[in-house]
């Protein structure tokens, strides 16, 4: 891990222990269009809960209906609130090639690492899945954190490989599968970073934590932040009691809910967030935004969980 990477990742480490990961929803206006300000609202006011870190434009932000243009805007307001506080990860993707137009805009923008979302649409080898980190890394002097998830998953020999390029520092991981993932923090360097990214990735952070992997990322955080910041804190003081509560009455509830319609991962949570008065917007196509019957149940299910951490006026 080459001086500027280990800094970078010195900083994640640290945020990690001490915070949930924000993943900041992208605010568009009802036309479709890019909604500035209104997502420089929303980051200061997730900001405002000491994440451990911010990762504008990935998953839960739209990355892929975002273009170049408005990719440069939503990370540059994040770099601008963030003001150093925290690290900001921005996400990129696609092939290679297109990663490395993204990551040149972040670069720019002033981000301090990327993330690097699965790759469009082919299943590959995982010596072609090590090949994409490789030309990326060649491309962008920024530190890199592989996710893998859908059609990217690494073996241990892969993980030994992408580790071993100097500005490789870590893997997000969102399968869930923990034979695996023990196999993969096993085979990597010291003070390489792992966290957890899966969909609601607290109903499964205790599991999680059994193979070393703690940290973890929270897209309730970017709508309840009052009921991820409990949660973790249970989780740092092993209150199983509390954990249990969240999980039983608002967390498993959620994710059946979220379960019920593709692409409600991402429109649930804009949702939510609306609900609570953020100024994020709608989802863009493909996405949908929920039903009114199922908006009217995560109603319910927000008030039932505001209500268990006592946020709820």
């Amino acid at each position: 891990m080459a001086g500027a990477a280990e800094t970078t990742a010195g900083r994640l480490r640290d945020g990690m222990a001490n915070g949930v990961l924000s993943f900041p929803l992208t605010s568009f206006h009802d036309d479709g269009s890019l909604d500035p300000e209104g997502f420089r609202a929303h980051a200061a006011a997730q900001l405002a809960t000491g994440p451990g870190a911010v990762f504008p434009a990935c998953g839960t932000g739209e990355f892929f209906s975002l273009d170049e243009d408005e990719y440069r805007q939503v990370v540059t307001i994040a770099v601008e609130e963030a003001g150093g506080r925290v690290p900001v990860v921005a996400g990129v993707g696609y092939g290679w090639a297109q990663a490395a137009r993204f990551a040149r805009i972040a670069e720019e923008a002033g981000a301090d690492a990327l993330l690097v979302l699965p790759h469009y649409l082919v299943a590959a080898p995982q010596e072609g899945l090590v090949a994409q980190l490789e030309q990326l890394a060649a491309r962008t002097r920024l530190p890199l954190i592989a996710y893998q998830r859908g059609q990217v998953a690494y073996t241990a020999a892969s993980l030994r490989r992408i580790a071993a390029l100097p500005n490789v520092i870590g893997l997000k991981d969102g399968h869930s599968d923990l034979d695996r993932l023990q196999r993969l923090t096993l085979a990597a360097p010291e003070g390489f970073l792992f966290f957890n990214g899966a969909a609601t990735a607290e109903i499964q952070a205790r599991a999680y934590a059994t193979v070393g992997v703690p940290a973890y990322s929270s897209a309730v955080h970017a709508f309840a932040p009052e009921i991820a910041n409990t949660f973790f804190a249970a989780l740092r003081a092993g209150d199983d009691k509390t954990l249990d509560r969240l999980l039983r009455d608002f967390y498993v509830p959620l994710v059946e809910l979220r379960d019920r319609v593709p692409g409600y991962a991402v429109s649930l949570v804009k949702a939510a967030a609306r609900l609570r008065g953020r100024p994020v917007g709608p989802v863009r196509a493909p996405l949908t935004d929920p039903s009114p019957a199922d908006l009217a149940e995560l109603e319910s299910l927000l008030a039932t969980g505001l209500d268990l951490v006592g946020a709820r006026p």
